[in-house]
């Protein structure tokens, strides 16, 4: 496999070494071998990055000058076009990514979305008009103006790094905010190109700052805990979600929280097309590594056996139709990590222990070569009260649970800490809007609709997080309302 370029910091406008040169590895998911090397941060490298990013912010117009931040945007995107096949290589050789989902996933998805912001940020309102009102004998007239935040930490993780990189810092960036980066460490190139291309923009010294590292708590500690960071924006798990409210509150930080997800797709009785809406359930795109996919599918008791059978025949006529890293039919390649590997088949043995039916799959691949592989698995007779149907794993595992009418559906989707997506399939457009409306989660598919676009606001309810990305309401999360009133003449 080809060695990436070497992953620099990119702090105050210059692409730069680690303090004393140190750095680290970065492990391939496909082989478990080396792909590169990464500029490993000390906590000199954070705090030259908070330091500049909050230069940036204070001491410059970059929050108050609209057209500059627009033209260095657009250009920015310009030339992550330019860049995108090697966008795509990083993609695949840092993140695990298989040729058939390594476009629609994780580069056009992402340039998509940005597009999506450029065309909705000129419908932000800077202003707000109140009006007057009269109280304590004179006339005030009021108006709210809206402010960038200040400095922002992104803090990113490693399973569509791209998309996620830019559904944060451009959305910042649009509303007037400086960013500290913060990849995973095992995607920095992805947020090392971020450093490159914006000194190749010319974007002003400070603005935007990368920092990454072989520990993933270090750099993301210091930027939770400073006072000069103004607000986190974080994608990942709920466990480290919650470290961060938590560490955040001493400054009585902002944070915006995107976290984990158990996603149930229901399949009604009255389904147009029931052997497709289940055999479409199948956890194999990217190696079901992401927080919004649908790892719990719910099928009504009395299909519930010819929902098994459609099952097997899916996964058996899958086969293995995925590993493969030169096949562009292949949707499906390894898990990001020899930890994540191990999780997912500890997985599989609590529901085997729970009395699950392993239905397909649940075997490491070693064949398949030396990095991180995972048969796609189906477990069967599966309660909503088992480990499995609780807990987020990550990975290619589908869960099948019967329920017995909509209100048990609606009952077992929501009978979960999570709530961040999810789907409905009826032949009854009403029928399943009405359950789409019961479920308490951030967005619901119907019938197949593209609930997630750049344009629209992505969140979720409960344990899967706190605020919105994307859209208008992405941009808007980055920025203060100040109130201004004076007396009227």
């Amino acid at each position: 496999m080809a060695t990436l370029p070497e992953a620099k910091l990119y702090i105050d406008g210059a692409l730069r070494d680690a303090e004393g040169g140190k750095t680290f590895e970065v492990i391939g998911p496909w082989t478990g071998e080396p792909v590169g090397i990464a500029a490993d941060a000390s906590p000199a490298d954070v705090e030259a990055a908070i330091v500049a990013a909050r230069r940036a912010f204070d001491e410059t117009d970059w929050s108050t000058n609209v057209d500059l931040r627009v033209a260095l945007v657009t250009k920015l995107r310009d030339l992550f076009q330019a860049n995108k096949e090697r966008l795509s290589d990083l993609a695949r050789h840092e993140a695990g990514a298989a040729m058939g989902a390594v476009g629609r996933a994780h580069v056009d998805m992402a340039l998509d979305g940005w597009d999506d912001y450029l065309a909705v940020f000129p419908q932000l309102k800077w202003e707000k008009d109140y009006g007057g009102r009269t109280g304590y004998g004179f006339e005030s007239l009021r108006k709210a103006v809206y402010e960038p935040i200040g400095v922002v930490a992104a803090i990113t993780p490693w399973n569509v790094p791209l998309y996620v990189n830019v559904g944060k810092v451009v959305a910042a960036l649009l509303a007037g905010c400086t960013v500290i980066l913060k990849p995973a460490p095992n995607t920095p190139g992805m947020g090392a190109i971020f450093g490159e291309l914006a000194a190749e923009a010319g974007f002003p010294a400070g603005v935007i700052n990368v920092v990454f590292g072989s520990d993933p708590a270090l750099a993301g500690e210091m930027l939770v805990t400073d006072p000069r960071v103004d607000l986190i924006s974080f994608t990942g798990s709920t466990g480290v979600g919650k470290r961060i409210m938590e560490q955040g509150a001493a400054t009585l930080k902002r944070v915006f929280l995107e976290l984990g997800g158990k996603s149930a797709k229901i399949v009604l009785d009255d389904s147009a097309n029931f052997a497709m809406d289940v055999a479409q359930t199948m956890l194999v795109f990217h190696a079901g590594q992401g927080c919004a996919v649908h790892s719990r599918l719910l099928v009504p008791r009395s299909r519930y056996e010819e929902a098994k059978a459609i099952l097997k025949h899916a996964y058996a006529s899958f086969g293995d139709n995925w590993g493969d890293f030169d096949n562009p039919q292949h949707i499906m390649g390894p898990v990001i990590s020899k930890r994540q590997m191990d999780r997912v088949l500890s997985y599989v043995d609590i529901g085997q222990a729970e009395g699950a039916t392993l239905l397909a799959g649940g075997k490491a691949r070693p064949d398949k070569g030396g990095g991180y592989f995972v048969e796609p698995t189906c477990f069967a007779d599966v309660t909503n009260d088992m480990r499995i149907a609780q807990e987020e794993i990550f990975g290619p595992v589908l869960v099948v649970i019967p329920f017995e009418d909509d209100a048990d559906a609606v009952r077992i989707a929501n009978e979960s800490s999570y709530g961040l997506s999810g789907g409905v399939s009826s032949g009854n457009l009403d029928r399943a809007i009405n359950v789409a409306k019961q479920i308490r989660s951030g967005s619901i598919s119907v019938n197949g609709g593209m609930c997630i676009a750049g344009d629209l606001p992505f969140g979720g309810y409960k344990a899967s997080g706190v605020g919105r990305e994307w859209g208008l309401e992405g941009i808007e999360e980055f920025l203060e309302t100040k109130l201004i009133a004076w007396r009227a003449a």
